[in-house]
C-alpha cells in the first residue's frame, strides 16, 4: 500500500545562500511519498533561476516540484494559502527556507504522530540551531495567560529531558509544522491579516483547536532552524511593530481561550536573545536516524 501524498510548501524572497543551503536537505530525507511547492515572493536575486535548477535536479528523484511566482512580496499567509491550493497531498507541510533536515526520517515520524491519535490535526517537530551542540530553538510553543508567547527550550540543551516529551502544546511556529490538509481547509487556511508575517501560524493552531483537535509535539523528530533569517533580517519588514501589531490581533481574537489554558506567566516568557547565526559558520549539517 502507497503512503499517503505529503506536500510540502515553503516560501523564498531573496536570500539564495540560505534556500541553496536548505532546500537541498530535503533530498536527504529518508523514503517518503511527496511533492514541493515553492512559492516565490518577488525575488530579485538570483533565487528563480536556482529554484529551477533544483526542480530539474529534484527531476531526477522523480519528485515533483511546482514554482509559483509572485511578481511581489504578497506576505505570508497569502502565498502559503497560494501553495495549499495547489498542493495535492493528504497531509502538507509548511516550512521556511531557513529550515533543513536533521532527522533522516521526519516525514515518517511527523505523520506517526498525526496517525496516533485521529483527534491530532497538526504536528510540529524540535527545532534546533545548526551549530554545535545542537541547542533547541523552539519545541512547541506555550501562551501565557495574557497572550504573551513562549518559546518552549529555547537556548536549552538538545537532550535536556523536559524537551524530549512528545505532548500536545498550545500552538507551534510554522517554520516546520504538518497538518491534516482537509482540517487546514476547514479553518480557510491562514488569516491574511497576519501579512505579511507574525502570529499567523498561532492564529491557524488556535482556529485547528477550537474545531476540537488537537495540536502536538513530536519529540523525537527534529530540524535545522537558522532562525529568523525571513524576517528579522528583512529590511523591508519592521519586524518589532509586526509583533505588536499581530499580537494585539491574536490576543483580541483569542483572549477568551488563552486565558484559561493555564500557560506560564508572564514572567517566564521573557525572549533570551541568542545571537544570530552566519551562514559561513555553518560547515555541515549531519543527519540523524
Amino acid at each position: 500500500m502507497n503512503s499517503p501524498l505529503i506536500s510540502l510548501i515553503t516560501l523564498t524572497h531573496n536570500k539564495s545562500a540560505c534556500t541553496k543551503l536548505c532546500l537541498p536537505t530535503l533530498l536527504n530525507s529518508s523514503p517518503a511519498n511527496w511533492e514541493l511547492i515553492v512559492v516565490d515572493n518577488g525575488s530579485t536575486d538570483d533565487t528563480i533561476s536556482w529554484l529551477h535548477e533544483f526542480k530539474n535536479k529534484c527531476s531526477t528523484y522523480n519528485i515533483s516540484v511546482s514554482i509559483v511566482q509572485n511578481a511581489k512580496n504578497v506576505g505570508c499567509s497569502t502565498a502559503r494559502n497560494q501553495g495549499a491550493e495547489k498542493a495535492k497531498g493528504k497531509y502538507f507541510v509548511f516550512m521556511d527556507n531557513d529550515v533543513a533536515v536533521r532527522t533522516a526520517s521526519w516525514l515518517e515520524k511527523l505523520m506517526a504522530c498525526m496517525e496516533s491519535d485521529k483527534k491530532t490535526a497538526i504536528v510540529g517537530p524540535k527545532l534546533v540551531y545548526p551549530l554545535p551542540p545542537y541547542k533547541i530553538q523552539c519545541a512547541g510553543v506555550a501562551i501565557s495567560p495574557s497572550g504573551r508567547p513562549l518559546f518552549r527550550g529555547r537556548g536549552c540543551l538538545n537532550d535536556a529531558p523536559e524537551f524530549n516529551k512528545s505532548c500536545t502544546v498550545q500552538a507551534l511556529i510554522s517554520a516546520c509544522f504538518m497538518v491534516k490538509a482537509d482540517i487546514f481547509r476547514k479553518t480557510g487556511g491562514f488569516d491574511e491579516a497576519f501579512n505579511p508575517v507574525e502570529y499567523e501560524d498561532f492564529d491557524l493552531c488556535y482556529k485547528i483547536s477550537s474545531l476540537g483537535f488537537k495540536v502536538f509535539y513530536c519529540a523525537d523528530t527534529e530540524m535545522y532552524h537558522i532562525e529568523s533569517i525571513t524576517t528579522a533580517r528583512t529590511p523591508s519588514l519592521y519586524n518589532t511593530a509586526l509583533i505588536i501589531r499581530h499580537g494585539l490581533l491574536f490576543k483580541k481574537r483569542w483572549a477568551s481561550v488563552f486565558q484559561n489554558e493555564g500557560g506560564p506567566p508572564d514572567r517566564e516568557t521573557r525572549w533570551r536573545k541568542i545571537p544570530p547565526i552566519n551562514l559561513d559558520d555553518i560547515q555541515s549539517l549531519p543527519l540523524i536516524k
